[in-house]
């Protein structure tokens, strides 16, 4: 069955919806952390592309950092490994960075810059190396049986200093970043950071206007698997208690309420599956998926 088409009627009134936000958001900058279905179903991937050249072309700053999850896997599958996850984030042995970097900035990355390139944008590709973007430390987590104890997971990192004059000059000369999460230590040593928090980090030093997180949920959900519309910080810690909050939600949550206590007006967690979420998201009343904000 084929889908009804808009009315010129229809089409006029989404059109005149969109104007208020074009004009609210018009020269400012939304970080979005790219992920999921939207990464690896080719429809969704050119239809991100739009989205972002559409954003792009009605004076809105867009700023891409993505992941490579499923990439990742089947490159290590193919080598014989399996990935493994501590608390949602990757454990990345010395062989796992390897791929983790060939990946990334390699692979994921450039097709990322080609698709919004393609379909009429100016992006340029960077990791957190470029331009000293992201100095990064060895990150070390607490275990969840022995409290005192701290887990290492290898080439994983914390950031330390956000440096954005690359992005800043990339911006300001009409270009679209397209960042991967890998950063820089004291001695050249590279890490392996996960996306959600790169964009957290990134758009509170840019003092973005909106975070949105694409993932592959409709957005935060409750026990019942219903949809919970807007969060508080103090809600977050209710759920983080009860164990509602788990796995590869963890740094998603964190980043988003990190970025929102640090001034970036409003962060979403939207379902990347959607088509055109991102629009929906941004220049649509309709907003789609999870709200976060400070209080």
């Amino acid at each position: 069955m084929t889908e009804p088409i808009l009315q010129a009627g229809q089409k006029a009134a989404l059109l005149a919806e969109a104007l208020p936000y074009i004009r609210r958001f018009h020269g400012k900058t939304v970080v979005v952390k790219y992920g999921g279905n939207a990464m690896t179903d080719e429809s969704l991937k050119r239809g991100f592309a739009h989205d972002v050249v559409l954003l792009k072309l009605v004076g809105i700053n867009v700023v891409v950092v993505h992941g490579g999850g499923p990439q990742i896997e089947e490159l290590l599958s193919r080598v014989g490994k399996k990935g493994e996850f501590i608390q949602g984030m990757r454990v990345t042995d010395s062989e796992t960075m390897d791929i983790v970097e060939m990946v990334l900035a390699g692979k994921v990355n450039k097709e990322i810059v080609e698709l919004i390139n393609h379909a009429g944008g100016k992006a340029v590709g960077l990791t957190g190396q470029d331009g000293g973007l992201i100095r990064a430390s060895k990150l070390m987590i607490n275990s969840t049986d022995l409290p005192d104890q701290l887990l290492d997971i290898g080439h994983v990192g914390q950031i330390e200093q956000v440096d954005p004059d690359i992005v800043y000059s990339l911006l300001k000369s009409g270009f679209i970043p397209v960042i991967a999460p890998i950063g820089s230590g004291n001695q050249g040593e590279t890490y392996n950071i996960n996306a959600d928090l790169v964009a957290g980090k990134i758009a509170e030093i840019l003092k973005a206007e909106k975070l949105v997180l694409m993932t592959n949920t409709p957005g935060v959900l409750d026990r019942k698997g219903q949809l919970i519309t807007g969060l508080t910080a103090k809600e977050v810690d209710t759920l983080f208690a009860d164990g509602t909050l788990s796995g590869g939600m963890l740094p998603k949550i964190s980043s988003a309420l990190d970025a929102a206590k640090a001034g970036v007006h409003s962060v979403h967690i939207i379902d990347g599956r959607v088509p055109n979420s991102l629009l929906l998201e941004i220049l649509t009343a309709e907003g789609v998926g999870t709200m976060i904000r400070s209080h």
